[in-house]
């Protein structure tokens, strides 16, 4: 789980817990004598890569305060199968029933992801394009969100607003000279620039821009774009918008060097998985 730190993440999903549990598992309370102990298999229902594994195991061992055994886990970043089993544990039954829905539910988003993006790194492969997200992330889930394009293959943006520089033509209406505004950026702090023409792509380089961003460009478009380049390394060319795996390769082989992609995070279907709870004899 390497870029996630556990400890800062539990009170968020101790919060996931309770909104699920509210006042008590009105059915476990009934069918489930207390002191019962059970075993957990989460099983994969459908191909994809695992992501997020951590976390669905952190959430089991919160409701079980500990009382938790690992019998068997897979990998984040795993290629997974109908029928494969991705983790098994043992803990108190009551504890497995009250947060499997939880559980699942970050496991299923989380991979969801990591599968839909490592269909497009694959989409690319041999090209030496990177596959990029973007900040179209579901609100308080960011960091886990961005976690799980790079278990597939994808590389992060920009986290936020402050850890790099975007121009946009909604910051250029209020000040067109990009070259003059951006002589005032802080040092180390990365430059992207949107460019929505060719002549704005030659701006964005007069600018000074790390990367220029061009926006719904075509294919032919991208080609004269990294032609006027030429060989200089600087700024590296990234596309987005309307970016979809049946054309994804066509940008990559005009000369982009950067493909961002927001339906990785805002429009991945969840990997499906489920969770059978046997009782411990």
């Amino acid at each position: 789980m390497a870029g996630l730190d556990l400890d800062s993440l539990r009170p968020f999903l101790r919060a996931a817990l309770a909104e699920d549990i509210g006042s008590g598992d009105r059915t476990t309370e009934l069918f489930v004598p207390e002191g019962a102990r059970g075993t957990g298999r989460i099983v994969a229902k459908a191909s994809g890569v695992l992501a997020g594994l951590a976390v669905a195991l952190e959430v089991l061992r919160l409701e079980a305060q500990g009382d938790l055994r690992v019998t068997r886990q897979a990998h984040d970043g795993s290629c997974i199968e109908p029928g494969e089993s991705v983790l098994e544990v043992e803990a108190p039954a009551r504890a497995l029933l009250r947060a499997t829905r939880t559980a699942l539910n970050f496991l299923m988003r989380l991979s969801g992801i990591a599968t839909l993006t490592s269909r497009f790194v694959d989409a690319v492969a041999g090209t030496g394009a990177e596959i990029l997200d973007t900040r179209k992330t579901t609100p308080g889930l960011r960091l886990l969100e961005k976690y799980a394009v790079r278990a597939g293959g994808g590389r992060n943006h920009r986290f936020g607003l402050y850890d790099a520089i975007l121009v946009k033509e909604n910051h250029l209406a209020f000040t067109p000279d990009a070259a003059r505004a951006l002589a005032a950026r802080p040092p180390g702090v990365p430059v992207i620039v949107e460019a929505e023409s060719l002549d704005e792509f030659r701006a964005a380089c007069a600018a000074g821009a790390d990367v220029v961003l061009l926006d719904e460009f075509e294919p032919d478009e991208v080609r004269r774009a990294r032609a006027l380049r030429g060989d200089a390394p600087r700024p590296r060319i990234e596309v987005s918008g309307g970016i979809t795996l049946a054309n994804v390769r066509r940008y990559a082989d005009a000369g982009a060097e950067r493909i961002s992609v927001g339906a990785l995070t805002h429009s991945a279907p969840a990997l499906d998985l489920s969770m059978r709870i046997d009782p411990v004899t």
